[in-house]
């Protein structure tokens, strides 16, 4: 499945001058059901429940039976290894041998029933790929039922690690089940989650190419539901960075995935190089984690495009957003951002990492409410130079503070809707420029504004939307003051968060189109 090339991410390309990596679906060198298509390449067939590991595992009615069995057997490009559906294997499946990006090798479930689980019973990875390459996971179900953690216990459903490897190249999680993964509440280097890509070593620059993680449900897991973490990310806007050297993940896609209880960070991003993160959901985050955690987000990272996602119900202090530190050229656009008790956006350039280039546009926010001295929009730690915050639409009636901004930064907010509490939403933000804004109850403006509203948009239906494909309440009505009030910009992209295309003299918001009636 390729992602397509829409008005929206050749947008991006053209506003920020970079080449768009598209990465497509490699197509499967085999059936999905049938044996290798490949010349000299073995289908092997594994039955956890009826099998014999001195059988010779190459046909149904011969299959092996334990993870064992496999994990004794080298592959070579193009070999399939098939789990007989409905049954279930325990243990750490770890396969030796790498496939190609022309000959993967393809594990999966076969047969008719549920797909086939593996059980890692507590084990660090239920599946465990180590300093192999060319591999491709699709339609299993993976888990790891077992004791409760050690305060510092490792446990993932599916980790692909490699250690002073060099770049590996093609691996293809999709349409896998990541369920019940208790783990410690570790971020990196030894990260828990559901689907993990880990680079690791001391000696030989490590990192991946061609990563592509789409359509899978991950639920229940601690900390990290999807993520990327390395061990190799030192370099000048990083110096204190760990490891020798920064080597770039490229050809990251991680689409069309639903995330759900992740007891820390949704989806996170390390040393990506034009990553993309699109039309996924993640539902509930932060919700056993004692730091603090995001939906989506990157760190240390070029180019990273995250479009067209839901996040909502993150537990405070869980923010949506952010833009981290060691990030260059981060863009936001087209998300649904909701009922998260940290707010919509962060953005913190810390540990001495320093950030440039933020975009942030075209997002709607529903009642994305800070608590403590977080606002809508936190930025604590710093700025991020050339940070562009505009054509938003942020609905949040419970919040005391829209944005906060505690040190200098240098962010220009324009065109955004900021519609607050009855009491009155303060702006805490000395600093930032502000541009042809529309406000509704908001009791302090921001110090440096200019050409704003203050009046009710006139948005349809304001706090109704329950996903990110049912914001219509956020167009504008006939006779808005939002219509045609906005600044034109020179680089506003094609489309508003609709698909609208941008008008030369645009409106104020996330809707671009033509008002509606009522």
């Amino acid at each position: 499945m390729a992602i397509p090339i829409t008005a929206r991410s050749l947008a991006v390309a053209s506003t920020l001058g970079l080449a768009f990596v598209l990465v497509a679906g490699t197509a499967s060198a085999q059936t999905e059901t049938g044996a290798s298509t490949y010349y000299g390449a073995t289908t092997y067939y594994v039955d956890c429940s009826a099998g014999n590991d001195s059988a010779s595992g190459t046909s149904a009615a011969a299959p092996w039976r334990s993870l064992a069995r496999v994990n004794a057997a080298t592959f070579r490009p193009g070999d399939v290894i098939q789990f007989r559906a409905g049954t279930t294997c325990n243990g750490t499946l770890a396969p030796h041998g790498s496939g190609t990006t022309a000959a993967p090798i393809v594990a999966r479930s076969y047969g008719t029933g549920p797909d086939a689980r593996i059980d890692g019973q507590g084990a660090t990875a239920a599946v465990l790929l180590h300093n192999v390459e060319g591999w491709e996971l699709r339609h299993l179900d993976i888990t790891s039922t077992g004791p409760a953690p050690a305060a510092d216990q490792q446990r993932v459903g599916i980790q692909v690690l490699l250690e002073d490897y060099g770049t590996g190249h093609h691996y293809v999680v999709a349409d896998v089940n990541v369920h019940d993964v208790q783990g410690c509440d570790c971020r990196d280097p030894h990260a828990s989650g559901g689907i993990l890509f880990s680079a690791e070593g001391s000696t030989t620059p490590t990192g991946f190419d061609d990563v592509q993680v789409r359509r899978n449900t991950v639920t229940h897991v601690d900390r990290t539901g999807i993520g990327t973490v390395s061990s190799w990310q030192k370099r000048s806007i990083y110096p204190n960075g760990p490891g020798s050297t920064w080597v770039p993940m490229t050809g990251v896609v991680i689409a069309d995935n639903t995330v759900s209880d992740a007891g820390g960070d949704g989806i996170m991003v390390f040393n990506g190089s034009e990553a993309r993160v699109v039309r996924n959901t993640v539902n509930g985050f932060n919700t056993r984690s004692a730091d603090y955690n995001v939906g989506m987000y990157a760190w240390n990272s070029d180019h990273t495009v995250f479009q067209n996602n839901d996040v909502g119900h993150g537990k405070s202090p869980g923010m949506a957003f952010d833009i981290e530190g060691a990030n260059v050229n981060t863009v936001y656009q087209y998300n649904f951002s909701h009922d998260n008790g940290g707010g919509f956006l962060f953005v913190c350039p810390s540990n001495g990492a320093a950030s440039s280039g933020g975009v942030v546009r075209y997002n709607i926010s529903q009642n994305d409410n800070g608590g403590s001295f977080l606002a809508v929009i936190t930025a604590p730690c710093g700025d991020v130079p050339n940070t562009r915050i505009y054509n938003n639409t942020i609905y949040a009636p419970g919040a005391t503070t829209m944005v906060n901004t505690v040190s200098p930064t240098t962010f220009r907010l324009t065109n955004n809707i900021f519609v607050g509490s009855a009491a009155g939403s303060a702006f805490a933000d000395p600093y930032d420029t502000y541009t042809n804004n529309l406000y509704r109850n908001v009791s302090t403006l921001p110090s440096h504004t200019s050409g704003g509203v203050s009046a009710d948009p006139l948005l349809t239906a304001p706090g109704t939307a329950v996903s990110a494909g049912t914001a219509d309440g956020y167009r504008l009505r006939t006779g808005s003051p939002a219509i045609g009030a906005g600044a034109s910009l020179a680089d506003s992209g094609a489309s508003d968060y609709f698909g609208n295309p941008i008008p030369s003299t645009p409106s104020i918001g996330a809707y671009q189109g033509p008002p509606v009636s009522g």
